[in-house]
C-alpha cells in the first residue's frame, strides 16, 4: 500500500498492511461534519467536488468522492 503525504513529511511511502490499524476516534479538535443538501427543484441533492472510485456492490454502484 502506497501513502500520499506532503513532500516535507521525510519518511518512508510504503506501508505495510499489517501495520495499519482501524480508526476509532476522532482526533482532539477535530470535527466531523456532514456536507449540506442543496435543494434543487424542491428536492435535496449534495455537490460533490470528484469521484475518485466506483464499485459495485450486490448490484449497485457506489462511490468513493
Amino acid at each position: 500500500m502506497e501513502l500520499e503525504l506532503p513532500a516535507t513529511i521525510k519518511i518512508h511511502l510504503v506501508v505495510n498492511v499489517s501495520r495499519i490499524k482501524r480508526y476509532i476516534n476522532q482526533v482532539d479538535g477535530q470535527k466531523k461534519e456532514a456536507p449540506q443538501p442543496v435543494i434543487v427543484e424542491g428536492g435535496e441533492e449534495w455537490e460533490m467536488k470528484k469521484i475518485l472510485n466506483k464499485r459495485k456492490i450486490r448490484g449497485k454502484d457506489k462511490f468513493l468522492v
